[in-house]
């Protein structure tokens, strides 16, 4: 129970982020420490340095000729003002640096900082007074375009006893609440992290997954490396993969089965037919048999280009197997008055494929481009080193009708000519097996069909 549990992604999820935390827990203690034991008087001289200089900037009075004449403070600020005059107080300054309002303790008129008022404003300087260290902060007002300064100062002395007194028995809550937070921002951070690499194989097992088609039903998914909580889900999946192969396989069978066992019955009633004169509507008969010959034919293409092992891949020339395509259709494409074109380079290029799967794909398509073209138009047959291309000139395709061409029995609504809907599923099962990419488009000028070599 403990090694099937040790291995889960709950665990995981759980040693990691544990350990995160307590490794970001001890980095920010140690850090804080050091912080807390070298530099609080400087953290608390500054807050109160600005918290005092604010309250004094913002409980000025002023007289109908925009001069400060006393100042409204806090109970608080103003009692520690009063009780520690020595310690603790404030000046308010002209443009000029008079002192114009001050403290107790805090009148004289002489400089607290070598640099003029403008110079140090929000900052912190320290100077000494009375022979004393202080802490000195500087905020600016504007009142009827005349500026005034405020400074307030606070000795060095005040704020160490401060410290020692009040300060240092509030670290633990200070250190918690700052622990807590910053626990919590690298515990999120681990988790993440985690999580991305503990499903890695998830992953890994849905993009395996989305690379299985009926070219490689065989293929199944690993499980090595996959959580357990995961595997049951694998292994389901390579169950469902078995039955998809075996029902596939069982249909492919039937279907070159049954085109092998109806080919001869149709050549035998032909033959019949012909050999009774007494019959009727011999051509009707005849057009029937025929169709139904080539739809065997076709299921039997179907079938065989559907195995791998049907395919013997040789060093070809593409434009002698169009040549011999356009030499087969020409028959057909006289009696509709289609003319057939070839656009080839003048040395032939070669291609691994093979021959008569190549020579099955391009009939197929010009066969289909011959019967939708109209009298006196022509179909091209285009090739380079990339590609096969095939032009028509018919009415082309509805936008709709695309995503439908390639797939097995599929027939337009609108068409006229006969078929079964599988020689465009055909072509596909051949590329398929090639490698090629096969892609069509469509514009009121016609229709084309490219081969990406």
């Amino acid at each position: 129970m403990f090694n099937q549990w040790i291995r889960s992604l709950s665990a995981r999820l759980v040693l990691a982020s544990v350990g995160a935390l307590f490794l970001s827990v001890a980095l920010l203690a140690a850090v804080l420490l050091f912080l807390f034991k070298h530099y609080p008087e400087l953290m608390l001289q500054r807050a109160g340095l600005m918290e005092n200089a604010e309250e004094v900037l913002q409980g000025l009075n002023f007289d109908a000729a925009g001069q400060p004449v006393s100042t409204s403070l806090s109970e608080q600020t103003s009692w520690l003002f009063q009780s520690m005059p020595t310690e603790l107080g404030y000046r308010v300054l002209d443009e000029q640096g008079k002192v114009l309002l001050a403290s107790a303790g805090m009148r004289s008129e002489s400089e607290w900082l070598t640099e003029t008022p403008a110079k140090s404003l929000n900052g912190i300087e320290r100077t000494e007074i009375d022979g004393k260290s202080f802490a000195i902060t500087t905020l600016k007002v504007s009142r009827g375009g005349a500026l005034f300064y405020v400074q307030t100062a606070t000795s060095v002395r005040f704020t160490k006893v401060l410290t020692d007194e009040k300060v240092r028995p509030a670290q633990a809550i200070v250190k918690a609440i700052v622990f807590l937070l910053f626990a919590t921002l690298m515990f999120a951070l681990a988790l993440t992290l985690t999580v991305n690499r503990v499903l890695r194989p998830l992953r890994d097992a849905s993009c395996a997954a989305a690379q299985i088609g009926p070219p490689n039903l065989g293929t199944r998914l690993l499980s090595e490396g996959v959580p357990s909580e995961i595997r049951p889900l694998i292994d389901a999946f390579n169950a469902a993969l078995d039955r998809l192969q075996n029902g596939f396989l069982a249909q492919r069978q039937f279907l070159g089965s049954a085109a092998h066992e109806l080919q001869t019955p149709l050549t035998l009633i032909r033959g019949q037919i012909e050999l009774q004169p007494e019959i009727e509507d011999k051509e009707l008969l005849f057009r029937e048999i025929d169709l139904m010959a080539r739809q065997v034919r076709q299921l039997l293409h179907l079938a065989e280009v559907s195995e791998p092992q049907n395919f013997s891949f040789v060093r070809i020339s593409s434009v002698d197997v169009a040549r011999d395509v356009l030499a087969y259709l020409l028959p057909k494409a006289h009696s509709k008055q289609v003319t057939l074109r070839l656009d080839a380079p003048g040395t032939p290029t070669t291609i691994w494929a093979d021959r008569s799967a190549l020579f099955i794909l391009l009939k197929n398509i010009l066969e289909n481009a011959i019967n939708v073209s109209t009298s006196g138009a022509a179909v091209t047959l285009i090739i380079d080193d990339v590609s096969i291309q095939i032009l028509d000139e018919g009415p082309g395709i509805e936008a709709e009708h695309l995503p439908f061409l390639f797939k097995r029995f599929w027939r337009a609504p609108d068409t006229i000519h006969d078929g079964a809907g599988l020689g465009l599923a055909i072509c596909m099962e051949i590329a398929v097996a090639h490698n090629w990419g096969l892609t069509a488009n469509s514009s009121a000028d016609g229709t084309r069909f490219m081969v990406s070599l």
